[in-house]
């Protein structure tokens, strides 16, 4: 028996994380293909046909809406005998790898870099006699943040004090190039390891990361200076929106902000990499059209058996895979030479 199944726009790429032949978590399966995630080489998940496939669209076309791990467990499940003799034949008759997709995420993730609603900066953290000098080690250059970190000395140059400049001036900071890690650096290095044992100042190559030091200064500073700096700390006793190691903008902004995080509803499915000897390289969502043949090793009586539940479904078309169009073209119920 063969059946002859043509397919247009059938996407080849996976957006969540698990298997569909587990059964689903109960906040159901993770999204992973936000502009974030997808920087992570295994979160671009490229697929092609398998028999799981085939066997999906088989029971699709007799009715079963089932996912294939469930009726796989059904003592009735109709394939079972089945399986070990289908085959297929997959022919792509065109692949489009060269489109830009945009793909929608219900879940709706928040934009890391933006914020929504009127910016308070009359908050506490900005008007309180200990502001100026708390947000003023940002001010500093690396080399006299180094020596503040050494030396403790008291901080004499400012920042403007609002939100927005604050944001600003660390996002100037974070684009700063790693340096040595000698001579004063490892003085100031050997100080922050001693008051924040778990943070990592060096990157891959040794370096140490000039915002790592900016971040960690800021915590110095909150131990240091001789005030109530209760209304500089969030619940846990840490700094809304940064770390010792970095920041993230939209939880720094959510403390001085009127309005929630910025939505995330979707975004271009789009990997880029930078692939030694090569430059970079860019990968897009793939679609494929083309020709399905499945082939099932079963006698003709059989084989009109199936026929007749496929056209009693009434199954007119179907996705194969991820979205695109299919649609079976021809049954033919002889017996396999």
């Amino acid at each position: 028996m063969k059946i002859m199944i043509e397919y247009e726009s059938s996407w080849r790429n996976s957006f969540l994380d698990g298997s569909n032949n587990e059964e689903l978590p109960k906040k159901g399966r993770k999204f992973i293909a936000s502009m974030t995630n997808l920087k992570k080489n295994e979160n671009f998940i490229q697929r092609e046909i398998t028999l799981d496939t085939v066997m999906g669209i088989l029971n699709r076309l007799i009715g079963d809406q089932r996912k294939l791990y469930q009726a796989r467990q059904d003592d009735l499940y109709y394939f079972k005998a089945i399986e070990a003799v289908t085959s297929f034949m997959d022919t792509p008759s065109r692949i489009n790898n060269n489109e830009m997709t945009y793909i929608r995420n219900m879940t709706g993730s928040t934009d890391q870099n933006s914020f929504t609603g009127m910016i308070k900066s009359n908050d506490l953290m900005f008007s309180s006699d200990y502001a100026a000098e708390f947000w003023g080690v940002l001010s500093l250059d690396f080399d006299d943040l180094c020596d503040f970190i050494i030396q403790n000395n008291k901080v004499e140059s400012v920042i403007q004090l609002d939100p927005i400049s604050v944001i600003t001036r660390l996002e100037l900071l974070n684009k700063e190039k790693a340096v040595l890690h000698e001579n004063k650096v490892s003085e100031a290095l050997l100080i922050l390891n001693q008051h924040f044992p778990d943070a990592n100042y060096l990157n891959a190559k040794g370096l140490v990361m000039p915002i790592m030091f900016y971040c960690s200064s800021l915590y110095l500073q909150l131990d240091r200076l001789d005030y109530d700096m209760d209304t500089a700390k969030t619940k846990s006793g840490g700094i809304s929106g940064i770390s010792k190691r970095g920041f993230t903008k939209k939880d720094f902004m959510n403390r001085f902000t009127s309005g929630d995080k910025k939505k995330i509803w979707g975004n271009p499915y789009i990997r880029k990499e930078r692939i030694k000897g090569i430059g970079e390289v860019v990968s897009l969502l793939t679609k494929a059209s083309g020709t399905l043949e499945v082939t099932i090793d079963i006698s003709r009586e059989k084989a009109k058996e199936l026929e007749n539940m496929i056209e009693n479904a009434g199954v007119s078309s179907f996705y194969l895979g991820k979205k695109g169009l299919a649609y079976v073209s021809n049954i033919s119920t002889r017996e396999v030479r």
